[in-house]
């Protein structure tokens, strides 16, 4: 079983930053692709980022390259997403996803966690 738990999400005003982390406290998911996708109030969830299991691969949304950078430490099952410069337009709920395909799309991962709220003030 995997289960997904995100953290490090608050409040902060424009042009801050913020971190946050998925970890898994379930089996071993270094072969999984690990994925960050937004939702936003009233909004569909949207694809933010991907990397492949060694890192090697990843994917960003137009919307958030050059200020956002996800990593991952696999010996310690956890995912980071970075967020540099934020803006109030990144304001949603994130969520960390893990899957098999480095997608883009919601059907591409098999796990979810359950979101943490980032909240970027003007």
């Amino acid at each position: 079983q995997v289960q997904l738990v995100e953290s490090g999400g608050g409040l902060v005003q424009a042009g801050g930053s913020l971190r946050l982390s998925c970890g898994n406290s379930g089996r071993a998911w270094s072969f999984f692709i690990m994925g960050w996708f937004r939702q936003a109030p009233g909004k569909e969830r949207e694809f933010v980022s991907a990397m492949d299991w060694s890192g090697d691969r990843t994917a960003y949304a137009d919307s958030v390259k050059g200020r956002f950078t996800t990593s991952r430490d696999n010996a310690k099952n956890t995912v980071y997403l970075q967020m540099n410069s934020l803006k109030p337009e990144d304001t949603a709920l994130y969520y960390c996803a893990a899957g098999r395909l480095l997608g883009t799309n919601l059907t591409d991962y098999d796990y979810w966690g359950q979101g943490t709220q980032v909240t970027v003030s003007s």
